[in-house]
């Protein structure tokens, strides 16, 4: 390590470096300065993530209110739309969390306004090809799952409009990762606390309004301005408010070269992402076996469990973030303390959400449903959904350390043993073989999300520090 680096100090919000000795460097990092940067961030980012799932409720519930075929169709097209798109971006994005902060870390600020650059374009040239080919031709697709052949058009029709608003949702989600990297993490929420109420205004102007309503398709149009109101707004942030010392001009030669690096974690990084997008939604379609009710009451639990996920995830994110500063700045002192603090942070937020799913399952329940018989299985399901949050929680804040290590691989090949080995073929023996139906599909997720985050918590224990800093150095650009 050289004499002189980088030290994150300043405000909790945001990070400046100076320059000093490597024995103060030690001295500075304290857990609980740590532990306080991640509590001062985690907020902004869980209020983020929150109100970006909005976004698609809105719009369900907007083409919900023409009518139950429009209803079905926009939840057929928003379901295919997160698995293709929202898991993909998400997934690839999580490179960024590796080479942004890495190299702000290391002080190589204007690398991290080209390596989003870089992935921004990966993301870009996976949207024309593979993905917008698969929504234009959705219909074909939709038609050997779906008998309703009406319905999967309908999908086909949202999705080739909200494909023209894709662009849009990468750029943001690029973006973000862009911002956090700098430590950075109000921004979005502020350009979300803008647009989530303009997009209850263009669904209305354009699904509703008895002028200006355009029906069904107005509601992919309106989210489509949406996507790319959040990617301007979020420009204009770092153009005239902060962010934009990272930024270096728009560079094609180094956009479109040195894929391979970014690509050996991205790909990893969608298969985390997918593996459990598609465990779940296979366990919806597994409760559709048992009943409406049963499905209901799997939907509620689907729908919970998506909220508790937010405040474990922004943990997460400033957890990567922070620790892939450190490795960038070469001090494994420090990339320790923050992954034992992510310990810490884990055990609490896992027994907090525990908490509020536990003792408050039927109230959560009600927010969703009057109906007695349905209460009656969620009360049940919930009770697994809170168990979940304890191995859950855990495995989520640990993906984050494997982020931030750039240890993706690692992450996905654990995550695909754990769902589809044990998880999802322990769920469906114990629901249809021992005829335990929808619980014995909650205690195969659960045994399957123990061990995910078992594993997970091992490979950290046994990290090779020097091996992640020799890694760290050959994957970047010098």
């Amino acid at each position: 390590m050289n004499a002189e680096q980088p030290l994150l100090t300043g405000s909790l919000d945001h990070v400046v470096y100076d320059t000093i000795e490597e024995s103060e460097i030690i001295s500075h990092r304290s857990y609980r300065s740590e532990a306080l940067v991640i509590i001062k961030s985690v907020g902004p980012l869980s209020v983020s993530f929150f109100l970006q799932s909005i976004l698609s409720i809105t719009t369900i519930f907007a083409a919900g209110k023409l009518g139950p075929q429009e209803l079905a169709a926009a939840t057929l097209a928003v379901c295919t739309f997160n698995i293709s798109a929202n898991a993909v971006y998400q997934g690839m994005s999580t490179s960024l969390d590796y080479f942004c902060s890495q190299a702000y870390g290391a002080g190589k600020s204007l690398n991290v306004g080209m390596y989003f650059q870089r992935c921004s374009a990966m993301m870009m040239v996976i949207t024309i090809f593979p993905l917008g080919f698969i929504w234009w031709f959705s219909g074909s697709i939709l038609k050997l799952m779906i008998p309703d052949k009406e319905l999967a058009m309908m999908a086909q029709t949202y999705l080739r409009v909200i494909s023209f608003g894709a662009p849009g949702l990468l750029l943001f989600e690029t973006g973000k990762r862009y911002l956090q990297a700098q430590h950075i993490f109000n921004a979005s929420t502020y350009v979300l606390f803008i647009v989530t109420p303009l997009n209850f205004v263009f669904n209305w102007l354009l699904v509703w309004h008895p002028v200006y309503g355009l029906g069904f398709i107005g509601a992919p149009i309106a989210v489509s301005i949406t996507y790319w109101l959040t990617s301007i707004l979020m420009l204009l942030y770092v153009v005239f408010v902060d962010g934009k010392q990272c930024w270096n001009g728009i560079s094609i030669s180094k956009s479109f070269s040195n894929w391979k690096p970014m690509l050996a974690l991205a790909l990893p990084g969608v298969v985390m992402v997918e593996a459990e997008y598609l465990a779940f939604e296979l366990l919806t379609i597994f409760a559709a076996r048992f009943g409406t009710n049963s499905l209901a009451a799997q939907s509620i639990a689907s729908s919970m469990g998506s909220l508790f996920f937010q405040i474990p995830f922004a943990a997460a994110v400033v957890i990567t973030t922070r620790l892939g500063h450190f490795v960038g700045m070469e001090d494994i002192q420090g990339a320790k303390i923050v992954t034992r603090i992510s310990y810490v942070v884990a055990l609490g937020l896992a027994f907090f959400n525990f908490g509020i799913a536990f003792f408050f399952r039927r109230q959560l329940g009600e927010l969703l449903t009057k109906s007695e018989e349905v209460l009656k299985y969620s009360d049940h399901i919930l009770i697994f959904l809170a168990i979940n949050q304890i191995p859950d929680t855990t495995n989520v804040l640990c993906a984050g350390v494997l982020r931030g290590q750039g240890r993706q691989r690692v992450g996905s090949m654990l995550n695909l043993f754990s769902y589809y080995v044990v998880a999802l073929p322990l769920g469906y023996f114990l629901a249809f073989h021992a005829k335990l139906e929808l619980s014995g599909l909650w205690i195969g997720i659960i045994s399957g999300v123990s061990c995910l985050a078992l594993g997970e918590t091992l490979c950290i224990y046994f990290s090779d520090w020097n091996s992640i800093l020799t890694d760290s150095k050959n994957n970047h650009d010098h």
